[in-house]
C-alpha cells in the first residue's frame, strides 16, 4: 500500500505552513492589505492549532435491494442517493488513474494538502484570476464526511459553503486523515462517495447509469469520462447538447493527456481511448415500487413498504424508517414466490380484464410461518397521471358525477393487503369457519346436529325495518342462499352446503362474542369503524350477521387465517421477509415467524376436517354428505385441500379460500370503488382463478394428508342416552329430554298407538350427541284399521274407476 512517509520534522513543517496560510487565508478575506503581516500569520497559527482533528464516525447513503425468495430476482430498489460502495480491488485501474489524474495529479505526493495549489489558488484568486479551489482528492472527501456526518442541517451548510473557514477545517482533517489511511484506502472513500450526476452517488452507480456495466470493467476512455464529470456533474451532462460536447473536450484534452503524464496510460493507449463512444442517453434509476421490476409485483412490493415502515426496530418514526430503509444499504430477501406469482396473474388475465371495474384479488400465504407468497389482482400498480389519466370515471355514482375517476386499471391502493382507506370487503361464508372454531372450543362436537328451516327466527335484534328482519319484529330471521335448506345439519354438513339457518342457531348456542373473539385471534382486524364498533366487548355478544360474513376483511387477513387451521392453530403474522443482511455482512434478526397459538391442535384439526366438505374432498371423521359448494376443488388440485366459498347479499362479492398443508389461497371479487353496486358477482371467474393457482404451485409437490385430531371426542362429543318418553304428554317430554341435557323442540304429527296430543317418540332416538337437538314427534293416534270389528265397510258400485 502506498502512504507518504509522516516523519516529525515534515509533519512539523507541514503544520507550521498550514497555520501561516490559515492566517493568510482568514486575513485576506477580511483585510486584504495585511494577508501577509506577521499578526495574521500568528492568528492563523492559533487558529489552526485549535480546530478538530477527528472525524465522526458516518456511512453514506446506500441503496437497499429487495429480493424475491430466490435471493437473485430483484423486485425493487429504494434509496435516496442511488449508491453502493465497492472495494478498490473491483474498480477497474483506468478508473483508479483517470480520477487522479482528473482531481489531483499530485495525490500520490502530498499529505492531504497540495501546498503548492493551496499558494497558486490564494495568489490566483486574491488578483482577481479564474476562481481556483485547489482542493486535494483527501480535502474533498473530508468535505463530503463532513456533510454526511453532519448532526443537523446547519452543520450541512458550514461544511460545503464556500467560505475561508471551511477551506481550513478540510486541511486539518486531511493532514490527520493522511496519518490514519493509506492513499488506496483514502480513493477507494472517494471513489465511492463522490457524485457523478443523474442523482448517482460512488462509481458503481455511475458505471451502472452511463454504461450499464460493472467498475471494474471500465475501460480507460470510460473512466476518463465518469472521472471527468466529477468537477462539474450537471455542466458535463453527456445526455444535454452542451454538456456533450463539454465532457468530451474536458475527457479527450484534460483527463486522457493527464494519465499520459502520470505514466498511467501510453500515448498509444490514449490515441485509442480517446476514439471511444461517449453515452448520450443514461439508464434510468429505478426507485420504490412504482418501479418494480415486473408491474404484477408491486402490490407485494407495497406491502413490503408498509410492513417496514410499521416496525419500529428501524426507527421510533416512520420517517427515521423510512430513511433508514432509503440509506441503509440493506439486502433483503423477500418471501416472494415469483414463479407461483406470475402464474397466478397469469390466470387472473385468463378470466377478467384490467379494464375492469371489477378486481379479481389473490393474496397466498404459507401455514405454520405466514410467509406472504403472493399477491396478484388484475390492475397495475401505478400511479395514474394526472395530466393523461388513463382511469376510467369511478362506478361509485356520487363520485362519478363530480368527475372523480376510479382506481382502474391504474392504483397503488393496498387493495389485497388493506391499509390507508381500504378497510376490506364482506367475503360472505368463509367466517362461518370462526363459528366452528368457537363451538368446537366450547365442546361442540363435529357432530352437533341442528334441524334446520328455510328462515330462522333468532334472538338477534335488528330495526324493524329492515327486510331480513321477521315480520311485525326486530328479530333477525335469516334465510338460505337460493332457499331451502330444512333438514338435520351438523358441522360437516353444514358447512358443505354452506346453511346459513345451521350457523347462525350455532352462534347463537356458543355466544356471537366467542366467535368474534376467535376471529380476532385468527388475525381479523376489523379496520372499519362499524366492524370495530361491533366487535368491541360489550356489543359483539349481538353481532348474529358475522357468522355470515358482513364483516369487511383482506384476501390477506383470511388466507392468514385459514392458514393458521393448517398449522395446527399456530398464527403466524404475515411478513413478506425471509432475510434482512445489513451492508456489514449482518443478519437482522427482524422478519421472523412471529407466531403464537390461536387455538389447540385438535380444534384445528377438527375445523379443518369440516371445512373439506366445501372443496370436495372427503372428511376423515365424518360424512360430508354430497354436499359441496366448490366440488372440483379437489380434483383438480390432485392434493388433500379445505377451504370454503363465499357470497355476499345479493352477490355483491364473490369469495373462495382453498389450501393445502403447504399453501392458502384467497380469492375475492369484489369491486373495490363502490361496494353498493348492483352487478351480481359469480364464483364462475374467482374459483378457476383460486384452484388454478393452488394446483400451479402444488404440481410436483408430495401429497401430504391433514392430520386427524388426537381424540374423536371432538368429532362426536360426549354420547347420551335420550329418554323414552313414548306416550308421555309433551310437557313431560319437554321436561326429562332437556333434563337429559338436549336441545328440545315440537316435531310434526305421526300417527303411532299413543293417543292423539301425545308424544309419539323422537328424531332421533337411542343416543345422540349431549346438548344435541331432539325433535318430539307429536302422536296423531293410531290409523283405524278397515277390517276391526264395528268399522263400516262402503261398498263400491261397478263399473270404471
Amino acid at each position: 500500500m502506498r502512504r507518504r512517509d509522516h516523519n516529525v520534522f515534515t509533519n512539523a513543517f507541514v503544520l507550521l505552513v498550514c497555520g501561516l496560510i490559515t492566517g493568510v487565508v482568514v486575513a485576506a478575506a477580511v483585510f486584504p492589505y495585511a494577508a501577509m503581516s506577521g499578526l495574521a500569520a500568528k492568528a492563523g497559527e492559533q487558529t489552526f492549532a485549535s480546530l478538530p482533528s477527528e472525524l465522526k464516525a458516518f456511512r453514506s447513503p446506500q441503496v437497499s435491494r429487495l429480493y424475491a425468495s430466490d435471493n437473485k430476482t430483484l423486485i425493487a430498489q429504494f434509496h435516496d442517493e442511488f449508491r453502493s460502495d465497492v472495494p478498490l480491488r473491483s474498480i477497474s485501474k483506468p478508473m483508479q488513474d483517470a480520477m487522479v489524474a482528473a482531481e489531483d495529479r499530485q495525490f500520490f505526493e502530498h499529505n492531504g494538502v497540495d501546498l503548492k495549489g493551496v499558494a497558486r489558488a490564494l495568489v490566483n484568486n486574491n488578483q482577481g484570476g479564474p476562481k481556483q479551489g485547489a482542493s486535494t482528492i483527501t480535502m474533498q472527501w473530508v468535505r463530503m464526511s463532513l456533510a454526511y456526518s453532519a448532526s443537523n442541517p446547519q452543520d450541512v451548510v458550514e461544511a460545503t459553503q464556500d467560505t475561508p473557514k471551511r477551506k481550513i477545517t478540510e486541511m486539518k482533517y486531511a493532514l490527520e486523515v493522511e496519518k490514519q489511511l493509506t492513499k488506496e484506502q483514502i480513493l477507494e472513500r472517494y471513489l465511492n462517495i463522490v457524485p457523478f450526476g443523474k442523482r448517482t452517488y460512488g462509481v458503481y452507480a455511475a458505471a451502472r447509469v452511463y454504461f450499464n456495466k460493472l467498475p471494474k470493467d471500465l475501460t480507460i476512455g470510460e473512466a476518463a469520462m465518469l472521472a471527468g464529470i466529477v468537477r462539474a456533474p450537471s455542466g458535463y451532462d453527456p445526455t444535454t447538447p452542451d454538456g456533450y460536447g463539454e465532457i468530451k473536450q474536458r475527457r479527450d484534452a484534460y483527463v486522457i493527456p493527464g494519465m499520459v503524464e502520470m505514466g498511467a496510460i501510453t500515448q498509444a493507449q490514449a490515441n485509442a481511448a480517446i476514439k471511444e463512444p461517449i453515452p448520450r442517453k443514461a439508464r434510468t434509476i429505478s426507485n420504490g415500487c412504482v418501479s418494480v421490476g415486473t408491474n404484477n409485483w408491486g402490490f407485494f412490493c407495497d406491502f413490503f413498504y408498509r410492513w417496514w415502515i410499521s416496525r419500529q426496530e428501524f426507527g421510533p418514526a416512520p420517517y427515521e424508517r423510512e430513511r433508514r430503509l432509503k440509506s441503509g444499504g440493506y439486502r433483503i430477501t423477500s418471501t416472494l414466490d415469483v414463479k407461483g406469482q406470475n402464474q397466478a396473474r397469469s390466470r387472473i388475465g385468463q378470466l377478467i380484464s384490467q379494464e375492469n371495474k371489477n378486481a379479481l384479488l389473490l393474496a397466498a400465504v404459507q401455514p405454520g410461518s405466514g410467509k406472504v407468497r403472493m399477491l396478484a389482482t388484475n390492475r397495475k400498480y401505478k400511479l395514474d397521471d394526472a395530466d393523461d389519466p388513463q382511469n376510467r370515471i369511478s362506478s361509485d355514482p356520487r363520485k362519478a358525477r363530480k368527475g372523480i375517476r376510479g382506481t382502474y386499471p391504474n392504483t397503488t391502493n393496498p387493495l389485497l393487503t388493506g391499509g390507508g382507506d381500504i378497510t376490506g370487503y364482506q367475503a360472505g361464508s368463509v367466517m362461518k369457519i370462526f363459528t366452528i372454531i368457537a363451538a368446537l372450543e366450547n365442546d361442540f362436537p363435529l357432530a352437533y346436529p341442528i334441524k334446520t328451516e328455510k328462515r330462522y327466527k333468532s334472538k338477534y335484534i335488528i330495526n324493524r325495518s329492515n327486510p331480513s328482519a321477521c315480520e311485525g319484529t326486530h328479530f333477525w330471521c335469516p334465510s338460505n342462499s337460493g332457499g331451502g335448506g330444512e333438514g338435520i345439519y351438523n358441522m360437516w354438513t353444514g358447512l358443505g352446503a354452506s346453511i346459513n339457518t345451521y350457523f347462525v342457531p350455532l352462534e347463537e348456542r356458543v355466544g356471537a362474542d366467542k366467535v368474534v373473539e376467535a376471529a380476532k385471534r385468527f388475525g381479523i382486524q376489523f379496520r372499519a369503524e362499524k366492524d370495530a364498533e361491533f366487535a368491541a366487548p360489550g356489543s359483539s355478544h349481538q353481532w348474529g350477521a358475522f357468522t355470515l360474513g358482513v364483516s369487511a376483511t383482506t384476501p390477506l387477513d383470511m388466507a392468514n387465517a385459514y392458514a393458521t387451521l393448517a398449522a395446527d392453530g399456530m398464527y403466524c403474522q404475515p411478513t413478506p421477509i425471509e432475510q434482512i443482511v445489513t451492508n456489514d455482512k449482518v443478519k437482522l434478526d427482524v422478519g421472523r415467524p412471529e407466531c403464537n397459538r390461536a387455538t389447540t391442535e385438535n380444534v384445528a384439526r377438527a375445523a379443518v376436517d369440516a371445512a373439506r366438505c366445501p372443496v370436495g374432498d372427503s372428511a376423515r371423521l365424518g360424512s360430508c354428505g354430497g354436499r359441496s359448494t366448490a366440488g372440483n376443488t379437489r380434483w383438480t388440485v390432485g392434493h388433500p385441500v379445505f377451504g370454503k366459498t363465499g357470497t355476499t347479499d345479493k352477490d355483491r362479492t364473490a369469495s373462495l379460500i382453498a389450501g393445502t398443508t403447504e399453501l392458502v389461497v384467497a380469492g375475492y371479487l369484489v369491486n373495490p370503488d363502490y361496494q353498493a353496486h348492483r352487478d351480481r358477482l359469480r364464483h364462475e371467474q374467482v374459483n378457476p382463478a383460486v384452484i388454478r393457482t393452488l394446483a400451479d404451485y402444488m404440481e410436483g409437490k408430495p401429497k401430504v394428508q391433514f392430520k386427524r385430531p388426537e381424540s374423536r371426542k371432538i368429532a362426536y362429543g360426549e354420547q347420551r342416552s335420550i329418554p323414552d318418553v313414548e306416550c308421555d304428554s309433551l310437557r313431560s317430554a319437554r321436561n326429562r329430554i332437556a333434563r337429559a341435557g338436549f336441545f328440545v323442540s315440537i316435531g310434526k304429527e305421526v300417527e303411532s298407538e299413543c293417543p292423539a296430543g301425545t308424544a309419539a317418540g323422537t328424531n332421533p332416538s337411542g343416543r345422540t350427541v349431549k346438548g344435541g337437538p331432539v325433535i318430539i314427534e307429536v302422536s296423531k293416534g293410531k290409523k283405524p284399521d278397515p277390517t276391526e270389528p264395528g268399522t263400516p265397510i262402503i261398498i263400491l258400485p261397478p263399473g270404471p274407476r
